[in-house]
């Protein structure tokens, strides 16, 4: 799964909103290291044709914290939460998400900010450390109306403090973000989620996809870049032990067992249809030596690769 680069975040907001590149940039951000803005949906949803923003599922590239009011769901990795009322939400780039917004009215404020917009604190700990944004957790807290009007002001000075011409405006915003994260990090999880049973299918589900995105191979220079079930469970922000019951348990295969039956697949079409050498189809397939390959091939299928293509 790719991540969503700034550049792409920028382009679909231009494009699901209608407004203009330049308007959407602070003003001063080149001179600043690290990048970070701040935007309130609605005001651009009010020129936007469509009247809603469209959000794939996918990494990105930037920490994003996000105040939700109306109903919504929310997707991180292998959890999902509905949003009755008022949420905030944290997002990094090591766990893909969504944000849907359901029926009814809603309101949506949000930054957006690079690790290198904020700086190590005096105790050296920088952003991928914070507890709020690890791998592995939950990081959506539903709030009261007064919670929410506490974060609701912070964004509300962000947003007129990054149009100011205050020379020191970004030392004050990462004050603001450092305090959404410490707001965030008191805050007890949400445990609205849906059922075991739903988590487990939707963990399925969403390696399935993961797995069959590297497919076809196309090219010899085509290369498998997840290979190894730790390379999965990485990608899902699920421990390798989990994904291995949660697998077992929905299809009755094992991580490595689903892995290596589509890897076989694939590599018979190759030897198949197409006239590379066994040492190509190995190398696209993650097979560091042709003879690690050939093993492979044996295990699944009791032929060798140049018997099965004659």
């Amino acid at each position: 799964m790719k991540a969503i680069a700034l550049e792409e975040f920028y382009q679909q907001m231009t494009t699901g909103t209608g407004a203009e590149l330049h308007t959407l940039l602070p003003n001063g951000i080149q001179q600043e290291v690290g990048h970070f803005n701040v935007f309130d949906l609605s005001e651009l949803m009010r020129n936007s044709p469509a009247g809603k923003l469209a959000m794939p599922y996918d990494r990105r590239a930037y920490y994003k914290i996000s105040l939700i009011s109306g109903r919504n769901r929310a997707e991180y990795a292998d959890k999902v939460i509905d949003i009755e009322h008022n949420a905030l939400l944290f997002a990094s780039p090591q766990v893909p998400y969504n944000w849907l917004p359901q029926d009814g009215p809603q309101t949506a404020q949000f930054c957006i900010f690079t690790a290198e917009f904020l700086l190590p604190s005096k105790s050296g700990v920088t952003v991928d450390e914070l507890p709020i944004f690890q791998p592995g957790g939950f990081p959506v807290f539903t709030l009261t109306d007064e919670q929410a009007t506490e974060i609701r002001s912070i964004f509300s000075k962000m947003q007129r403090e990054i149009t100011a011409d205050y020379a020191y405006k970004y030392d004050l915003l990462r004050t603001y973000v450092l305090e959404l994260i410490h707001l965030g990090q008191k805050l007890q999880p949400a445990t609205a989620l849906h059922p075991a049973h739903n988590a487990s299918a939707r963990v399925t589900s969403l390696f399935i996809e993961l797995l069959e995105r590297q497919f076809p191979i196309e090219t010899p220079g085509q290369r498998l870049r997840l290979r190894t079930a730790r390379d999965y469970a990485d990608r899902l922000a699920v421990h390798v032990n989990h994904l291995n019951k949660v697998l077992r348990e929905t299809t009755g295969r094992t991580t490595t067992e689903l892995i290596g039956g589509r890897v076989v697949q694939e590599a018979q079409v190759l030897l198949r249809q197409t006239n590379w050498t066994v040492s190509e189809i190995a190398d696209s397939l993650g097979f560091a030596e042709v003879a690690h390959f050939s093993n492979f091939f044996k295990r699944q299928t009791a032929m060798a690769p140049g018997a099965f293509r004659q």
